[in-house]
């Protein structure tokens, strides 16, 4: 058993994933779940299912920060959504020693400076994991032989002990892990990419290529380039991932959509989208570039989850129609 110890809090898909494959290589892990999911893995383990088949890792998991024994050589890796955040962050405050290092395993990039507020240690992470969690107690990792990639680095800038030690870890768990001195330009790339994530959410994968998400991608680089944001570029992108990342079929079923996606079809009654196409939309008002295409999407987001809807239900035709038309109004 290695020494090192890690709270995984939020145990859904990318979480959960990390959590058991640390806790497979021999890391004392507990994570932190909620309802059915944290039931589940109390009783009959948390099981993940992959390309490979069928594991169950028997894991400690608990419902509330305060239900652990904290040393300052806890590590938390935070794996909620963006907009549980602020919420959990409060949580780890009030038990969990000031000098924790707290590694926002999250997309977006509201994540690191609401951390930051509260922990001195912050890291971000670049995260690139094709996993999911539809039903209680099992997780989906979509990847095989490596589970995913993760770029780590201290917040804003640099590496330290955590970035360095943190990839080292995950490396020996299935994940390609390494530190990098400019994790605020990787995540910006991944941001990027998440801007599709609601679209393939309301209307369905085969809409990842459509001219919506061309749309709000160029909305997204006009942005970041009007704000002197740095950015990976896509080929940067593409070399990292290489064909490191080789999606299989588990159980005969191919890979099903992406977090926002998993949101809608869990029925879950919130979703990230506020803080993907929210952050663009939040800086093009802060410089006065217009960014219709992503806040339309993001109230499209909120009233389908809110109102419990089934992804893939919108068409791209009539957002796109309901653009042009506020264009013409």
């Amino acid at each position: 058993m290695h020494a090192m110890g890690y709270v995984v809090y939020g145990a859904g898909a990318i979480g959960g994933l990390v959590g058991g494959r640390l806790s497979q290589a021999g890391f004392d892990v507990t994570l932190i779940a909620r309802g059915a999911h944290l039931r589940a893995i109390q009783e009959s383990g948390l099981r993940i299912d992959s390309p490979m088949g069928r594991e169950v890792v028997q894991v400690r998991a608990v419902a509330h920060p305060a239900e652990i024994d904290w040393s300052d050589a806890t590590r938390v890796l935070l794996a909620v959504k963006s907009q549980q955040t602020t919420a959990a962050l409060g949580e780890l405050a009030m038990v969990a020693p000031p000098g924790t290092a707290v590694v926002c395993l999250q997309n977006g990039l509201a994540n690191e400076p609401a951390a930051l507020r509260l922990f001195a240690r912050v890291q971000g992470v670049c995260v690139m994991c094709p996993a999911g969690h539809l039903e209680p107690g099992v997780i989906e990792a979509w990847s095989s032989p490596v589970s995913g990639l993760f770029d780590i680095g201290r917040y804003p800038a640099g590496t330290d002990d955590v970035s360095r030690s943190l990839a080292a870890d995950l490396s020996t768990a299935t994940f390609d892990a390494r530190a990098v001195p400019d994790i605020l330009r990787w995540k910006r790339r991944k941001l990027l990419k998440n801007l599709a994530n609601v679209i393939e959410a309301l209307c369905g994968p085969e809409a990842r290529s459509s001219t919506l998400s061309d749309l709000v991608v160029k909305e997204g680089e006009d942005v970041l380039a009007a704000a002197g944001l740095e950015v990976a570029s896509v080929d940067e992108d593409r070399q990292r991932r290489a064909d490191l990342l080789r999606i299989g079929l588990i159980d005969g079923r191919a890979k099903p959509g992406d977090s926002s996606w998993q949101s809608l079809q869990r029925g879950t009654g919130e979703i990230e989208t506020d803080y993907l196409n929210g952050e663009i939309v939040l800086l093009g008002r802060t410089l006065g570039v217009p960014t219709p295409a992503n806040a339309r999407l993001q109230g499209l987001a909120r009233a389908a989850a809110a109102g419990r809807q089934s992804p893939g239900t919108v068409s791209v035709h009539d957002i796109v129609e309901g653009l042009d038309q506020s264009r013409v109004d």
